[in-house]
């Protein structure tokens, strides 16, 4: 064992930068518990009122062409968080010349609301819809709980009951059963005849096929209940369900001595079914999102502006402003307001600072995807991080944390701000082509062809080619996989 020294030069972030960059990288509603977190941690900071806030936002936007019109100034040093420049040195600036102006500017903000006398208290009829609103949110039911009510409600004897709600535990969130019936009688104690009993009373319940052990029993279940274990669906789900995946027709019309119209025609009814008989009750995947950016058009231009609705608006209590003006407080307490003050005004400044860095990003998309503004995805133009780095004067891992998990709302729809930063592929004119521009003219190809002739990749990539988009087979087969279009042969219609 034996003691050394080295020296090394590391790049650290000082932990106000680390809050800048978190509140650079956040949306809009991570931002406000962030922002509430600190209004709970550092007691000088509040909340402006609803109305206060919503004039200090028209206000902005008012001013917001001055700021288009000026000239580009470096932001503040403690503003400025690029992670490739950055270090842990913080600025030392002058706090009492900063500490009288951010006083003089607050109060006039203040006498100017005052002023306006607008009540902020809500009607009794807004609190009342507002409750209703908060009663009429509701649980959804889950598929256990929905097949338990039906064994309450069922004709099975209170002795059957237990074995009822063991093969209901063991159904998953498909409604496939996951356990078989040598299983569930050693769980119960009952003999085998007894569980096959209860189980195809539960497979009489809603929804039609649950309690099937795989995809073939319970599109089975679907046909029997319909009334078609007579039909050719029937006899293609029990005795070939492997030439039905791989769609051969043919085989399947030979083997059953039936026309290939009528084979096809059975297996579009066989597609109908419901392949997982849960789905309905499963917990909702959807996710609901805010822009944060607005681009529309006004004229022949586009306006941008960003949604500050969710962004809470922060100012310094009056009341530590004139705790730190008594000549009888102490240094100790000086210091410490002094402190909570300084942090303060840069959470704030940090705020308005991701604000801006977000509407330059916005401004510049609109500069380069006009066409896509004006006719859609299939015009979307490549743009990466480092061209978007460059105008707007950061790094492009900044431009990356500002893009994250936020999405703008333009003419064309909603979008996520990455959607737009997109990889090119070449041309022959030399200008590129987005790979999602490549996807749509991919789906608008598929869209349109002969089925009974579907386009192989290779004559995708001809057809390609021919509108001067230089692309390989296998990133036509990439896309075709990420738009779940299948392979030519699984396409045919014969």
């Amino acid at each position: 064992m034996q003691l050394s020294q080295r020296m090394a030069l590391q790049q650290v972030l000082a932990p106000q930068l680390q809050q800048s960059l978190a509140l650079l990288q956040a949306p809009i509603l991570e931002l406000k518990a962030v922002v509430e977190q600190e209004l709970q941690h550092n007691p000088v900071l509040e909340e402006m009122p609803a109305a206060e806030a919503a004039r200090q936002d028209e206000h902005d936007r008012e001013e917001a062409p001055l700021l288009d019109r000026a000239d580009p100034q470096e932001p503040p040093a403690e503003l400025k968080f690029d992670p490739a420049t950055e270090r842990s040195s913080a600025p030392v600036d002058d706090f009492q010349a900063e500490f009288d102006r951010l006083v003089q500017m607050d109060q006039e903000w203040r006498d100017y609301f005052s002023q306006t006398n607008v009540s902020l208290r809500s009607t009794e009829e807004d609190e009342e819809r507002r409750q209703f609103m908060l009663d009429s949110l509701v649980a959804g039911t889950s598929l256990q709980e929905h097949l338990l009510e039906q064994v309450r409600l069922s004709d099975l004897p209170p002795a059957l009951r237990p074995i009822a709600e063991m093969i209901v535990g063991n159904i998953d969130e498909r409604g496939y059963l996951q356990a078989g019936v040598d299983e569930l009688a050693f769980a119960t104690s009952y003999p085998p005849d007894k569980v096959r009993e209860v189980l195809g009373v539960i497979r009489k319940f809603d929804p039609p096929g649950v309690g099937a052990r795989d995809l073939r029993e319970c599109l089975s279940l679907q046909l029997e209940r319909a009334g078609r274990k007579d039909s050719l669906e029937w006899q293609i789900v029990q005795h070939h369900m492997d030439l039905l995946a791989r769609h051969r027709f043919p085989e399947i019309a030979r083997a059953l001595s039936r026309d290939i119209e009528d084979v096809q025609r059975a297996a579009r009814r066989i597609s109908q079914l419901e392949p997982r008989p849960g789905r309905d009750f499963e917990a909702d995947s959807n996710h609901y999102v805010s822009p944060e950016i607005f681009i529309r058009k006004v004229g022949d231009d586009y306006v941008v502006s960003t949604n500050n609705e969710g962004i809470p608006h922060l100012r310094i209590s009056n009341t530590y402003k004139d705790l730190m003006a008594q000549p009888n407080s102490t240094p100790e307490v000086q210091d410490y307001i002094r402190e909570k003050i300084r942090a303060g005004k840069f959470l704030i400044k940090s705020i308005q600072q991701r604000q801006e860095t977000l509407l330059k990003i916005a401004r510049e998309l609109v500069n380069r995807q006009r066409d896509f503004l004006e006719r859609g995805p299939a015009h979307l133009r490549p743009m990466t991080m480092a061209q978007i780095a460059l105008v707007v004067g950061v790094h492009e891992t900044t431009i990356s944390r500002a893009v994250a998990g936020k999405y703008v709302e333009t003419p064309q729809g909603v979008f996520e701000l990455r959607y737009f930063f997109t990889s090119g592929i070449p041309t022959t004119n030399g200008d590129g082509v987005s790979n999602e521009s490549v996807k749509q003219l991919l789906q608008e190809l598929v869209a349109g062809e002969d089925r009974t002739k579907p386009l192989s990749d290779e004559e995708i990539v001809r057809q390609l080619n021919i509108r001067g988009i230089m692309i390989a087979r296998r990133t036509v087969a990439k896309y075709r996989f990420e738009l779940n279009i299948l392979p030519s042969h699984l396409r045919r219609v014969y």
